[in-house]
């Protein structure tokens, strides 16, 4: 097993967990919950918007199971080259995150819409780490090759 399956494997396991707390605890404020956004909770006055943020949720954690899928055949039967630019997909797409949702979440969090307050420089620090740990292990790669 080389670096690249096992920052997949990582990953894998992370969005996993992201995918169960989406659909059977979505008012948790732990892990990536939907309890963090003060909105949630108010959604829940108004059943037609809850119903619909209900089911953008599922449709959320619906999309991160086919990537999941998708990963999972890529560790079980991509070699070597299709892990690497699997993982270079990973880094690109997850960094879309810090050009349309992060600036979402950060004025959220500054508007006091977020509980805990500060989340959304955590939920930043952990995503820019994932995408370090993906060039590491990318680097890694090409050390031990």
């Amino acid at each position: 097993m080389n670096i690249l399956s096992i920052i997949i494997i990582l990953f894998v396991v992370l969005e996993s967990l992201n995918v169960i707390m989406l659909y059977f605890f979505p008012n948790s404020n732990k892990g990536n919950g939907l309890g963090v956004f003060n909105a949630y909770k108010k959604s829940k006055a108004d059943p037609e918007v809850h119903a619909l943020i209900n089911y953008l949720i599922s449709w959320v954690a619906g999309t991160k199971l086919i990537f999941i899928a998708l990963l999972i055949v890529v560790i079980i039967f991509g070699d070597k080259t299709t892990q690497l630019f699997s993982v270079i997909a990973l880094i690109l797409s997850i960094l879309t995150f810090f050009v349309r949702l992060y600036p979402m979440i950060r004025k959220m969090d500054k508007n006091n819409q977020l509980t805990p307050k500060g989340y959304s420089k955590t939920l930043g620090i952990m995503i820019a780490l994932f995408e370090i740990l993906f060039l590491i292990a990318i680097l890694i790669y090409f050390i031990a090759k």
